[in-house]
């Protein structure tokens, strides 16, 4: 317990330098970091890491997306004005739209590097099963569009709300566990995870919606009906979310045998093993925010 608590310090501090730099391009290194990582921890569990054309391939396209949504949103450019009144030049801060070619150059990175991965696989497809290929294409996908989304909240709305989306995955986890202790009961998915409850996945859900609705309220400068409902039913959604995505992790670490992916983390395993959830909590706040405009 005492190597837990001293890990996860290590982890919030760390986390916590990081987030007091997030205007800067430490952001995008800290997130191209975890997503490296990350990679490296799922290809060994289908005994890929070893295989360095498919590591390498699956690093790059991982390492190169925040980078590439780094200035996804709307970038400062500098334009030179004649102002007819003073006759002087006046230069203004202007913005250039620039999402499409970010968008078609993440998809030219992440083409190439599956085209490496498949040119590999007929090199060697007597080593390499159809199976491992296709989980490392599907990660080398997953994992970095996600974790990516970390520096598309920030860019696009700022800090609160990446704190807000990260804590919709850590809330949830922590109101699981304690609503689980003091009542649970009912197990949830014995066969994957046997110390999830029912009462616990209630716990964390209202924990994590009753959070979102204060903090959104607060952060509004006063309460609203409207934004409490939404932040209510936004935090509802991500711990629900969340535990699917905790779920979803166990259930390959179960059928390959692992108990963590990874040992970075005294205690608490590898950092797949930290934000399991997260992968889908991110961008589900994330279309919270984006697409359907609520807050």
């Amino acid at each position: 317990m005492r190597t837990r608590i001293i890990s996860g310090a290590v982890g919030v501090l760390l986390l916590s330098a990081v987030l007091y730099f997030h205007e800067t391009i430490v952001l995008p290194i800290a997130v191209a970091a975890i997503i490296a990582i990350m990679l490296f921890e799922l290809l060994r569990a289908v005994k890929m890491e070893k295989c360095i054309p498919v590591l390498l391939a699956s690093e790059i396209c991982g390492i190169a997306m925040p980078f590439i949504y780094n200035g996804y949103y709307y970038p400062i450019v500098y334009t030179h004005n004649y102002d007819e009144a003073t006759g002087n030049i006046v230069t203004m801060p202007d913005s250039v739209d620039i999402r499409g070619e970010v968008t078609l150059i993440a998809f030219a990175v992440t083409l190439l590097c599956a085209f490496v991965i498949f040119i590999t696989w007929l090199k060697k497809h007597k080593e390499i099963r159809y199976e491992q290929v296709f989980f490392v294409l599907a990660v080398m996908v997953l994992v970095p569009n996600a974790m990516t989304t970390m520096v598309r909240i920030e860019r696009m709305s700022g800090l609160f709300y990446l704190v807000m989306g990260l804590c919709g995955a850590w809330i949830a986890d922590t109101g699981a566990y304690f609503s689980g202790v003091a009542l649970g009961k009912h197990k949830l998915c014995p066969e994957i995870s046997p110390k999830k409850t029912i009462e616990g996945l209630v716990g964390g859900i209202l924990t994590t919606a009753i959070v979102y609705a204060v903090a959104f309220s607060i952060y509004e400068g006063g309460f609203e009906l409207k934004t409490a409902i939404i932040a209510f039913v936004t935090g509802a959604v991500c711990a629900v979310i969340g535990t699917v995505g905790d779920l979803s992790a166990s259930m390959v670490k179960r059928q390959i045998g692992f108990k963590d992916y990874g040992k970075i983390m005294p205690g608490h395993g590898g950092l797949m093993d930290r934000f399991d959830s997260v992968l889908f909590v991110l961008p589900t706040f994330y279309v919270f925010l984006n697409i359907m405009n609520l807050f």
